[in-house]
């Protein structure tokens, strides 16, 4: 489900995460000083993380990556950039989809992201970081896996801002790397079938970017210095190796789909409407326009439209899943319920889908049911804060007070918000069995927050 109107998202990281000390104590350095009061956020919709997944899945493939493992996860900020911070994300600002022409250019930005994974870059600056007793910088870095649930009034999603000295050291890639990056991701692409071209076009955007002050540069050049010599590089390999790419149609379509989504949600539904019509593809025309319909309240023109795009792709559980959203959003339960459970039969191991289902549930006064479905969604996305939430609320309705406790703690350490998740631990280790393995997650979160205070103590 993507929210609208500037409410945040959720982010999963360090997926083999057994528990919550194992993520909090790793960023208890300095993390309270070092982040900013200026957050980002995730935008979480499992219709765009799956397009973009499809997008990357040959890129990272070729990158020799588990493409099941690497995810692609959209931030929501309006400038043109992308990083990485481990092995198992790649983040890409909204503004940056929004803003390249191709598939090609954005499989691009993921292969060349890709490389740093693979070439090892990243494991390199960690490891200097280390050596360099820059414990500031990487608690800030490794911040963004402890803190990017959400918090504050906008539940922003990753807890480092764009003033963070250390955090964009910690991103910064040099020459070297950057024109690695840039050989491997252009093999990437030829080996995937994919056109170099859109490597080219990705560097051509940025040209005359080196003659600029690094403060009027875009922040992607601040990350990833660009030359003139890796552009000529990029049409010298696409020169000799030549382009033996044919067109895909599948990855146009996940790349209008995902773009026309975004610009859904992110600009007025007036210019949504009017662009929509450009639309090659019937459904995705549709679902924009159903969007910018219930931005506007119309929920009759919505649902219409968007039955229209079901129309076209009635096994969609994504569509499925908008459609949930927008009657959920409107109070209609029984009917958000319905559809709701559709996505969920056509997808059953979709996370963020297995969320809004049991919100509908627990919506429609079925707590019990919610939370069997929440705790699904919960072993498949472990940090989403909103997820936690609603669990807590099912847990209270059900009278089981010590998981609600207990859920409302992980989900305050999730956040960063140490005091807060320490005092629910210590209810839910009162109300829970003692010795029982919710007790000790619950003890978990508590000698987390109790090594938080000394460290801000000290």
């Amino acid at each position: 489900m993507l929210i609208s109107h500037g409410a945040a998202m959720f982010i999963d990281r360090l997926n083999r995460l057994a528990s919550i000390p194992a993520l909090v104590l790793s960023t208890l350095f300095l993390v309270a000083s070092a982040l900013p009061s200026a957050a980002l956020g995730l935008l979480r919709d499992a219709d765009i993380e799956h397009g973009l997944s499809k997008l990357a899945a040959p890129v990272l493939t070729a990158a020799g990556l588990n493409a099941k493992r690497v995810r692609v996860l959209v931030v929501n900020d309006a400038s043109f950039n992308a990083f990485v911070v481990d092995s198992q994300t790649i983040f890409v600002n909204y503004g940056l989809i929004l803003k390249v022409t191709s598939p090609e250019m954005l499989q691009a930005v993921i292969g060349h992201e890709a490389a740093h994974i693979a070439n090892g870059h990243l494991s390199r600056r960690m490891q200097n970081m280390r050596s360099a007793s820059s414990i500031s910088g990487l608690g800030v870095a490794l911040a963004v896996l402890a803190a990017a649930a959400g918090a504050g009034e906008a539940a922003a999603g990753i807890a480092v801002g764009t003033q963070s000295a250390a955090f964009r050291s910690f991103l910064a890639h040099t020459r070297a790397e950057e024109s690695s990056a840039d050989r491997s991701a252009a093999g990437y692409l030829t080996r995937a079938g994919i056109s170099p071209q859109g490597l080219v076009d990705l560097h051509q955007v940025f040209s005359g970017q080196d003659l600029l002050s690094t403060a009027n540069q875009d922040p992607y050049m601040r990350s990833h210095p660009l030359s003139r010599d890796r552009l000529r590089a990029a049409k010298a390999y696409v020169a000799s190796f030549g382009d033996q790419s044919t067109p895909n149609a599948e990855a146009n379509y996940w790349f209008a789909r995902v773009r026309g989504k975004l610009s859904a949600f992110n600009r007025s539904p007036k210019w949504t409407k009017r662009r929509a019509k450009e639309e090659t593809s019937k459904d995705i025309r549709l679902m924009r326009e159903a969007v910018a319909f219930h931005r506007q309240n119309n929920l009759k023109k919505s649902l219409t439209a968007l039955n229209g795009a079901l129309a076209q792709r009635p096994n969609d559980a994504y569509y499925y899943e908008l459609k949930g959203q927008i009657l959920m959003e409107n109070r209609r339960w029984s009917e958000a319920l319905t559809a709701y459970r559709r996505a969920v039969d056509l997808a059953p191991s979709e996370a963020l889908i297995l969320g809004g289902y049991g919100r509908a549930l627990l919506a429609a006064g079925q707590p019990k049911q919610a939370i069997q479905a929440m705790e699904k969604a919960r072993a498949r996305d472990f940090r989403d804060a909103r997820l936690l939430r609603d669990m807590s609320l099912a847990y209270a309705k059900t009278g089981r007070t010590g998981m609600a406790a207990l859920v409302t703690a992980e989900r305050y350490a999730l956040q960063g918000r140490m005091d807060d998740a320490g005092r629910h631990a210590k209810r839910a280790s009162a109300l829970l069995p003692r010795g029982s393995a919710t007790w000790r997650r619950a003890q978990d979160v508590l000698i987390a927050a109790e090594q938080y205070q000394k460290r801000k103590n000290k």
